[in-house]
């Protein structure tokens, strides 16, 4: 069995945690990357834990990053079978940090950037019971590119809100890939909102920042 994950972990500000916000870092990176957000909306969501895991595997392509699984970027269904290989880990993971808090799966919210969206999405709609909310940040939501995509509504077991922010100027994914998602997501009939940030890159504003914890804060 592969390493269990681990990574930086935030108290709630006020008595024990009552939820808990799951940060999963995008590839290079590792899970100090997304752990200040955390700092950022304890004030509105003051009764939430976060955690922010390391992905499992060294990244090929940054020497103290992280990825959640390789990228060649030349290989067929190279997300989809990354997110199917990564997910089981995952799942570990929050099902331990959900124990360790002694919180019930309803109280989970999934937060990804890039890589860990294209995660936060794959395991947040398989999860036995539906996580409170998914917030995706500059990510794909990843479908097979083959036959298999006929099996994948049946896949689908939680349906939670899911707000994803995309910067207009991403040249590493570019825009068009929320609107994929919405279009993918709602044929699903997983309720989905969106919020594109102007002149904004491969990366997370405040006003996307603002809107993730507004989402989250209204939704646990």
């Amino acid at each position: 069995m592969a390493a269990e994950l681990d990574g930086p972990r935030l108290e709630p500000r006020s008595g024990p945690a009552r939820q808990l916000v799951v940060f999963l870092h995008g590839y290079g990176a590792d899970g100090n990357d997304l752990i200040d957000i955390g700092r950022a909306w304890q004030g509105i969501l003051p009764h939430a834990a976060f955690v922010s895991p390391h992905a499992p595997e060294p990244c090929a392509q940054a020497p103290v990053g992280r990825q959640w699984f390789g990228l060649t970027f030349r290989v067929p269904n190279e997300r989809w079978e990354g997110v199917n290989a990564a997910a089981p880990a995952l799942n570990r993971f929050l099902d331990a940090e959900l124990a360790r808090r002694n919180l019930p799966p309803s109280a989970l919210a999934l937060v990804g950037f890039s890589q860990g969206t294209m995660m936060a999405l794959h395991v947040g709609l398989r999860r036995p019971v539906a996580p409170a909310a998914i917030v995706g940040y500059s990510g794909v939501f990843v479908m097979p590119e083959d036959s298999r995509a006929e099996a994948v509504p049946a896949e689908i077991i939680a349906r939670p809100p899911v707000l994803l922010v995309h910067g207009d100027r991403d040249e590493l994914i570019p825009v068009q890939a929320l609107f994929m998602a919405t279009g993918a997501l709602g044929e699903l009939e997983v309720p989905v909102e969106w919020h594109i940030s102007p002149g904004v890159g491969h990366g997370i504003d405040q006003e996307g920042l603002r809107h993730g914890g507004e989402f989250l804060a209204s939704r646990l």
